[in-house]
């Protein structure tokens, strides 16, 4: 890693604000609003929300790519005003966006970009880093000839050859097949292992609930959720216990009036309740109650992708009630 201070939080971020210029035609634009975030040290951390919420505003800042308005921001304990080359080194950014020059190969972008970083020729890993992407037999292909999945490895690639305790990967795995993310999120492991501290922002909501062990969600440039997934997954209150009849129902008996019951496709009867107010005893005895026998029974706890709805949408319907 780049000779680097001991911070308590690998990104510290304060009152973060960026305002984009208007135009005679559209005003101004208030993409980040006052944005209070900690990355912990080793985590993975996840930041969601949904498209134009300000996630890839708030990486590029960091990255010194936008200019940020008002605010403070500190990598790896560095001032990104104060000490710009060094904050910058400490961190590896994957962006969305394919863009690369299409006549390097792999091997002369890698080098490229670690003279670019300072990377003494003894000190770099172009060899070992393209062979954990999967690229070491296209390291002398031009990057025109490489495919989409493999071009995004590359950008990958590219972010690791400084060694940077920080791993900011935006959207990394788009449009990479299900063994290429298997892979690419084993490297990712095991570099998470060795201590680097990874960001992801991700689509793949099923992605971000088996890795990150915590997560922020920014919506209309504001944190509205920063917490343990564990402690996220808890907010939502309501479960569904789903009873499969010993025969047949052609529908949820009377008996369950009181509570959100639907008859599911292949028989079985899902009931939705609030885990705080009702128990699960209750809606079984409820259920009995109709005569009905029960086969068999199993509860469903919310994911994350509930979680993220709920709480993006909750929002946007304060703010069109306000």
């Amino acid at each position: 890693m780049p000779d680097l201070p001991d911070p308590d939080a690998a990104i510290s971020v304060r009152a973060l604000e960026k305002v984009y210029a208007g135009s005679k035609k559209s005003p101004p634009k208030r993409a980040l609003k006052g944005v209070d975030l900690d990355v912990p040290k080793g985590s993975i951390f996840g930041l969601l929300g949904p498209n134009g919420a300000g996630k890839s505003t708030f990486i590029n800042i960091l990255a010194g790519l936008v200019k940020k308005t008002s605010g403070k921001a500190r990598l790896w304990g560095l001032d990104i005003d104060k000490d710009p080359r060094r904050s910058r080194a400490a961190i590896g950014v994957v962006p969305q966006e394919i863009n690369m020059d299409p006549f390097f190969t792999p091997r002369e972008s890698l080098e490229f970009m670690a003279g670019f970083y300072g990377v003494p020729a003894k000190e770099r890993r172009t060899e070992e880093i393209l062979g954990a992407m999967g690229l070491l037999d296209k390291a002398d292909s031009y990057v025109r000839q490489l495919s989409g999945g493999m071009k995004r490895r590359l950008l990958v690639a590219k972010a690791l050859v400084h060694n940077p305790p920080i791993l900011i990967l935006d959207e990394p795995t788009a449009g990479v097949d299900i063994e290429l993310r298997r892979q690419m999120w084993n490297y990712v492991g095991e570099l998470h292992a060795a201590g680097t501290t990874i960001v992801l922002t991700t689509h793949y909501l099923e992605e971000a609930q088996e890795l990150c062990d915590r997560i922020a969600i920014i919506d209309q440039g504001r944190v509205i959720a920063d917490e343990t997934k564990s402690t996220l997954l808890a907010r939502l209150d309501r479960k569904t216990l789903v009873i499969e009849p010993a025969e047949p129902l052609a529908a949820p008996p009377d008996t369950l009036g009181g509570f959100d019951a639907v008859r599911r496709d292949d028989g079985a009867i899902a009931i939705s309740y609030r885990a705080g107010a009702q128990s699960v005893a209750e809606i079984i005895e409820k259920y009995r109650a109709s005569g009905a026998r029960i086969g068999d029974l199993r509860t469903e706890e919310p994911d994350l992708e509930d979680v993220f709805l709920a709480l993006t949408y909750s929002r946007a319907e304060r703010d069109a009630e306000g």
